[in-house]
């Protein structure tokens, strides 16, 4: 406590204070304490009084802070236990859930078998010239259909045409040497007769006319050769197709090592290569067995699998699994008339190997899996006593919901097979589910049809 303020005295710039007979300087005394010693000793009533009731005030501000957080705490905490208890599924008769129904529906299913492929052409030719040369002309253009047969570059032909020319004429000279030869081996026959030449020359002579007529032989195969090589100066498309882009340009020195002129590719006919997991290896053979006169169909989606692409039918099956991705290869034929299919294009292959008759289907959302495993909510709805009023909605029908479990046959993206345990025309909940338990009371505020399956015509031709 300050007992009282003795002295003060100002000499130069330092302030002396007296307090319980000890003496500090200015800096050593803290301003707060010396401003309230100050108003004690003076006894200034008003000063002490605003401090007090400014720390009143801020405890009163303090307090109804506190209580307003605690009464907006309680408020929401009341709303949301009104709003879920609102909500719940009142078994005595109170809330109920509203929720969207559809009608189980019987139809025909297609069953495909689904596979990523690449779309390969039925033809796939890399041309390249089988003569050394200058190459001098190319007779077709970049992205050009060609026939079989048809001439796509000339290499220099003279070379080719002297070396043919040449064998031609070693051909004859050889034909007349044997045609002298056998007229002496005449002679000396009707001569070794009379013994008027000895029995060696006629030998000889006859082994001179089989020397030539070897000889002739192989300078006809000469001849052959070289005209072949003339020919294969004149470069023409092996198969049809489409060409690629060129891969040598009129001038250049080719051979026959690295020379390659143009790719050419049928694209119409195209075959797609995809695969499928071997466990469904039975499914196929036993559709191919069945389709004995019919061809299987074979689907090409795009990437999205939201277009069809193009209908093909199976052309053969691999003769072995690959172990190391327990897959079989496919292949299927497509017309492509329309070359909507590319070569190297991805594709999603579908192909129907079964149809499931009569079958019970139902949206995909309407199955629900639990610790059971899977199962339905169906809907037993309850007549709806209200009456229509003019200009306002009719009222949504009533019912209760049961669990029902389900067994699941053929899964598509949009419906599913229900083998055992729900009929036709049967209705089940596909929105609204997760507030539902077994008797519950529902409102159906809407009702959806079951998706139609792809048609038999469309699977099937």
């Amino acid at each position: 406590m300050i007992s009282s303020l003795c002295e003060q005295s100002i000499f130069g710039r330092e302030v002396y204070l007296v307090i319980e007979g000890q003496t500090k300087d200015r800096e050593s005394v803290c301003p707060k304490n010396v401003f309230m010693a100050w108003n004690l000793v003076k006894g200034d009533p008003y000063k002490q009084a605003s401090r007090g009731d400014w720390c009143m005030r801020m405890k009163r501000v303090l307090r109804w802070i506190v209580l307003g957080i605690v009464i907006l705490g309680l408020c929401l905490f009341f709303v949301r236990a009104k709003s879920q208890k609102g909500g719940m599924p009142d078994m005595r008769g109170g809330a109920t859930v509203p929720v969207r129904t559809a009608t189980a529906r019987s139809q025909d299913v297609p069953y495909f078998l689904q596979g990523i492929g690449t779309v390969v052409p039925s033809s796939d030719v890399l041309v390249k010239s089988r003569v050394t040369g200058q190459l001098m002309q190319l007779h077709f253009q970049e992205g050009q259909y060609v026939r079989a047969g048809d001439l796509l570059a000339e290499i220099d032909p003279r070379p080719f045409r002297a070396a043919l020319q040449e064998a031609e004429g070693r051909l004859a000279s050889d034909r007349a040497q044997l045609a002298n030869a056998k007229r002496d081996l005449e002679r000396y026959a009707s001569l070794v007769q009379r013994d008027y030449v000895e029995r060696q020359k006629y030998d000889t002579q006859k082994a001179l006319v089989a020397q030539y007529e070897g000889a002739v032989v192989s300078d006809r195969a000469a001849c052959e050769t070289a005209r072949l090589q003339l020919e294969y100066s004149r470069i023409t498309a092996p198969a049809s197709g489409i060409t690629g882009l060129r891969k040598v340009d009129v001038g250049n020195q080719i051979t026959t090592s690295d020379a390659d002129i143009v790719r050419i590719t049928e694209v119409s006919p195209c075959d797609i290569l995809f695969t499928l997991p071997e466990t469904t290896v039975s499914l196929v053979i036993k559709a191919v067995a069945a389709s004995k006169t019919k061809p299987i169909v074979v689907q090409a989606w795009d990437r999205a699998q939201k277009h069809l692409l193009a209908k093909g039918a199976l052309l053969s099956l691999d003769n072995e699994i690959d172990t190391e991705t327990g897959t079989v290869r496919v292949k299927a034929r497509f017309a492509n008339a329309d070359k909507s299919l590319y070569p190297n294009q991805f594709v999603n292959a579908r192909l129907c190997v079964d149809i499931v008759r009569n079958a019970v289907t139902v949206p995909a959302a309407a199955i629900q899996i639990g610790s059971k495993g899977t199962y339905v909510y169906v809907v037993r709805q309850t007549v709806n006593d209200s009456k229509d009023v003019p200009g306002k909605a009719r009222p949504a029908s009533r019912g209760t919901v049961h669990v029902r479990t389900v067994s699941l046959g053929l899964e598509t993206p949009r419906l599913v097979v229900v083998t055992e345990g729900l009929k036709a025309q049967e209705m089940v909940v596909v929105d609204g589910v997760d507030r539902l338990r077994d008797g519950a009371s529902v409102s159906i505020t809407n009702t959806t049809d079951t998706p139609m399956a792809e048609s038999i015509a469309e699977a099937s031709e």
